[in-house]
């Protein structure tokens, strides 16, 4: 093996074994400490951003993928109609969306996880829009506060956290609402019809909860969604 990959591969055993209790101990109570300049960074780097709709999905989605496009096009015409576009920062759709957002003039912001093993931040992200973090639920924060709007695209495990933890927010009125746009009937529509037939005919969610999110196929059809929701509440992008 090369010596980069040795050293990869040694980030990635260190990032997954198990600390001693006394380790856990003493680095919690420093995490506290880095947990609140990432809270504090945040608040203030994203509060001068103005309103921006986040769009999540897939790291591994290709630039060939009619779903990369169907992201490009949907933040270049959200960033037409003056939004700002949030992506998680790195490869796949999320460069898809940031890709958009650039050449449609507009924000561009790139909120990025350290990984030992993620890929290095797109290149489509306004130089000084770009954020890391050490973690996910401050990243979370900085999504969920921020965003007027989430659309997404097909994506894995990560895609679904996002997608649920907003969902479950708003179903408990932990956060006001925000229109969630889930693109392509043809990936979403399976998860869908279980969530109806199994979750609401168990009585595990209520009736109402189906209206927290949107279906849609077309880049049209998700900007529309966004823009409705700014039209009834009489708020302005960024123009």
């Amino acid at each position: 093996m090369y010596s980069d990959e040795l050293d990869e591969e040694q980030r990635i055993r260190q990032a997954i074994t198990p600390k001693s209790w006394n380790e856990i101990k003493t680095s919690d109570s420093w995490a506290v400490f880095k947990i609140m300049a990432e809270l504090v960074d945040g608040f203030e780097k994203m509060a001068r951003i103005g309103p921006c709709v986040s769009i999540f999905g897939s790291a591994r989605t290709k630039s060939t993928s009619k779903y990369y496009k169907l992201a490009e096009e949907i933040a270049y015409l959200l960033t037409k109609k003056g939004f700002g576009v949030i992506s998680g920062g790195g490869p796949g759709i999320m460069e898809a969306a940031n890709k958009g957002a650039h050449f449609g003039g507009g924000k561009s912001v790139g909120l990025k996880i350290d990984l030992p093993f993620e890929q290095s931040a797109n290149l489509f992200i306004d130089p000084d829009k770009l954020m890391m973090f050490d973690y996910f639920f401050v990243r979370k924060v900085m999504f969920m506060k921020y965003s007027q709007g989430y659309i997404v695209l097909p994506g894995g495990f990560g895609t679904f956290d996002e997608l649920f933890e907003a969902i479950t927010l708003i179903q408990t009125h932990k956060t006001v609402k925000f229109p969630i746009v889930l693109v392509s009937t043809d990936y979403w529509q399976g998860l869908i019809d279980w969530i109806r037939d199994k979750m609401l005919q168990e009585q595990n969610i209520n009736p109402g909860d189906l209206d927290i999110f949107t279906l849609v196929d077309t880049a049209e059809e998700a900007v529309a969604t966004i823009e409705d929701y700014y039209n009834k509440y009489a708020l302005k992008p960024n123009f």
